[in-house]
């Protein structure tokens, strides 16, 4: 009895384990056919991914832009084919900083620079956009030869800057045809036999004085003519506002008037043609102390705001009517009988060529402003 209870329970426990394997042969069939359609699944996405992979290289080696890819420590990983043609090689691996030092010249306009090159044939511009950083610490340069379009730009302003010559031309025979009259009359006079030694000497002043002007008339319209920057170098925008301090502040004495500078922009620094900004500020700085009353106030204020520096002149004189404000930049306009008309044309052309813009606030009430902006001096 004992082993027929035995052969029993051993019977119970194998229809157990038999049924128990089958179950679990089921499951394993269920889950080989579940990872079957799994890896069908990821072969078909790895499938869809690759061809992806090919049409954006494809995309990258057929763009006309360049394409640059830095990693987090801003390490050149990949390069298309139209980056290997403006930068030369080798570029896979290289610092970024590297290359900019070494291939790359800074432009007076920020992200825009010239390629070095030994031969003036090949000299090329190019603008540099980057890409914000992904979570990983990478970025993309997108980087464009603006070449052609900057020479086409450059000839567009020649053009203008021809066309109003053309325009001004009758002008122009006006402004010199009156001071030398002048000059020739007192001329005249200094050959006559009767002038005692002290009026000889007067008609002598006056003769001088009118070829003076006809002196700074010229020089004003040849500037204007030129229009473009050419002297690049690095300025400081306090060693600038110290110099404009310096040599406005005699004019400024006589008046009794007083300068007030604030300079928000610390050690800020601008590519720029030197001499070109500066007469542009201190053409601005003299139209403010000669519209002025004695005992006046003039403001130079510098500050920044994101990719621009702000630099403002303000006077308390009496303002400018609104119809006249936009036509006192134009070429021979002027307000007062000493003056050419060329101070603020030159002022705008010169400011233009720097990329940047200038801009006249004016009323009765609060006097005259203008507001010059340039683009800051950075780069990638």
């Amino acid at each position: 009895m004992q082993l027929q209870r035995a052969f029993a329970a051993f019977n119970e426990v194998s229809e157990q384990l038999s049924s128990a394997y089958q179950e679990l042969q089921g499951q394993v069939t269920q889950l080989t056919r579940e990872l079957a359609l799994a890896n069908g699944e990821l072969h078909k996405q790895l499938v869809a991914k690759e061809n992806l992979s090919q049409r954006l290289s494809l995309l990258l080696n057929a763009l006309p832009g360049a394409v640059v890819a830095l990693n987090a420590q801003e390490c050149i990983e990949e390069v298309n084919p139209a980056a290997i043609s403006l930068l030369g090689e080798p570029l896979l691996g290289l610092e970024w900083s590297q290359v900019v030092q070494e291939r790359l010249t800074a432009t007076r306009l920020a992200n825009e620079w010239h390629i070095k090159s030994g031969q003036i044939s090949e000299f090329r511009r190019i603008r540099i956009e980057s890409s914000a950083m992904d979570p990983a610490g990478r970025r993309i340069l997108l980087i464009n030869d603006i070449t052609d379009a900057y020479a086409l730009q450059e000839q567009f302003r020649r053009n203008q800057r021809l066309t109003a010559m053309g325009e001004m031309a009758a002008n122009l025979a006006h402004q010199l045809r009156t001071p030398l009259s002048t000059a020739l009359i007192y001329a005249n006079h200094l050959g006559s036999d009767v002038l005692t030694s002290g009026e000889r000497q007067k008609f002598a002043a006056k003769t001088i004085e009118r070829l003076l002007h006809l002196e700074h008339l010229t020089k004003d319209m040849l500037l204007f003519v030129k229009g473009e920057t050419n002297q690049l170098s690095t300025v400081g925008i306090n060693d600038l506002i110290t110099e404009l301090q310096q040599v406005i502040e005699p004019q400024m004495k006589q008046k009794e008037m007083q300068l007030n500078i604030f300079n928000h922009c610390g050690s800020e620094k601008i590519m720029t043609d030197r001499p070109a900004l500066f007469g542009a500020l201190m053409n601005l700085l003299e139209n403010a102390v000669q519209a002025s009353l004695i005992g006046g106030v003039i403001s130079f204020t510098a500050c920044l705001e994101e990719a621009v520096i702000i630099l403002s002149v303000h006077d308390d004189g009496p303002g400018i009517d609104s119809s006249l404000q936009e036509r006192l930049f134009e070429p021979f306009f002027t307000t007062r009988s000493e003056g050419t008309g060329l101070g603020l044309a030159i002022a705008r052309s010169v400011i233009q060529s720097m990329g940047g813009s200038i801009h006249i606030h004016s009323t009765p009430e609060t006097g005259t402003e203008f507001v010059v902006r340039l683009p800051r001096s950075t780069g990638d």
